[in-house]
């Protein structure tokens, strides 16, 4: 780990130093309630605390059938190590040590963020209209590209903690909600019987959107692979779904292959061409 994101950086003294102790106090708290709401949510979600799970909710519309876009429910198993990454940073950030770090500071507040929509999207779920999930996965996915480019943006030195519990995890969150919005999108319009709208070409278009966006996403922020694996993940579920279960679509299943694919060479590709580039230069610096 880096010496910048161990120690904490010196504060001046007097009243500021007090006040600024206090935000980084709050905040450190904030992100653990943050996320032991999101965990309370999870489980209310999956069903284990005997209510109903979240594809069992709005009809069936949020499972494996609900839409073109939906993945096959395995998808849903990426659902453990976001849960436990999100409770890994928040016991890391409570530490004295971490407490005025600058990189904490940057993506500490978006890392509750994403904590506290993810649990409204359970409630919103159990217990609201199918259009306000789509509200809210909308809301979730911009938080997670802020606090991927914030994590990316305050990045002080190579750490190897730093790197999976800020840019990692927010990356695999924006992968993971940009895929599962696509999919709560597109239930919500199947909803609307629109025809076109929901069909294969609907789907397929929708695909290679996210292709690009996940692409762009990587681009800029030095080819991390977090996020598109996590849309290549969600991407090939999709895939599995539209080729052996209903609602049947083999141009939605091909496309939905081919863009995991190309998702992981690209990014994975891209990240070894620039890591081998930088050390030549500090080979020859």
């Amino acid at each position: 780990m880096s010496r910048t994101e161990h120690a904490p950086t010196a504060a001046p003294r007097g009243s500021g130093d007090r006040t600024a102790n206090g935000r980084d106090v709050l905040r450190q708290v904030a992100v653990a309630i943050a996320v032991a709401g999101a965990l309370i949510g999870g489980f209310i979600g999956s069903g284990a605390l005997g209510g109903r799970s979240v594809d069992e909710t709005q009809g069936g519309a949020l499972g494996p059938a609900g839409s073109l876009l939906a993945p096959a429910s395995p998808a849903f198993l990426i659902w453990t190590p976001l849960y436990a990454g999100l409770v890994a940073y928040a016991v890391w950030q409570l530490l004295p040590s971490q407490r005025r770090s600058p990189r904490h500071r940057a993506v500490g507040w978006w890392l509750a963020a994403i904590a506290v929509l993810e649990g409204l999207w359970i409630l919103a779920a159990q217990l609201l209209p199918l259009w306000t999930t789509v509200v809210v996965m909308a809301l979730l996915v911009f938080v997670a590209y802020r606090a991927h480019r914030a994590a990316f943006a305050s990045r002080t030195g190579r750490s190897l903690r730093g790197g999976i519990l800020l840019d990692g995890l927010a990356g695999a969150h924006l992968g993971w909600a940009t895929v599962a919005g696509a999919a709560n999108a597109g239930a919500w319009i199947a909803g609307l019987h629109l025809g076109g709208w929901a069909g294969d070409g609907a789907g397929v278009l929708a695909l290679v959107l996210l292709g690009a966006a996940g692409i762009v996403v990587s681009a800029r922020t030095a080819w991390s692979v977090a996020a598109p694996l996590a849309m290549a993940w969600g991407a090939v579920w999709i895939g599995v779904a539209r080729l052996t279960a209903e609602p049947a679509s083999a141009p939605v299943g091909v496309v939905a292959f081919a863009m995991a694919a190309l998702l992981a060479a690209v990014s994975v590709a891209m990240r070894v061409v620039l890591l081998r580039g930088e050390r030549a230069r500090r080979a020859h610096g």
